[in-house]
């Protein structure tokens, strides 16, 4: 085995590309994400929209990260999980 020259991302990547070839996802991946950037009223109602359509209790479901822009609009990532899809 030739090992000289190799990266962690080397072995990252071949992982991988192993996992996708089998079909597995990476344990991270238990996790359905959406990115939104809207003005802050409809960020508001979109973030609401999520709570409603994917109950805290079922899905885990909660705003994973968010800013304030600029132009005064948010940025925002939704999380939840599939468990209960």
């Amino acid at each position: 085995m030739a090992f000289e020259n190799k990266r962690p991302q080397d072995l990252a990547d071949r992982v991988t590309r192993r996992r996708a070839a089998r079909g597995t996802a990476p344990a991270g991946d238990a996790w359905r994400r959406e990115s939104f950037t809207l003005p802050r009223i409809e960020a508001r109602d979109k973030a609401r929209e999520w709570f409603d359509r994917y109950p805290k209790a079922a899905y885990l479901t909660e705003i994973e990260f968010w800013r304030v822009l600029e132009d005064d609009r948010i940025e925002f990532t939704m999380r939840r999980l599939p468990s209960a899809d």
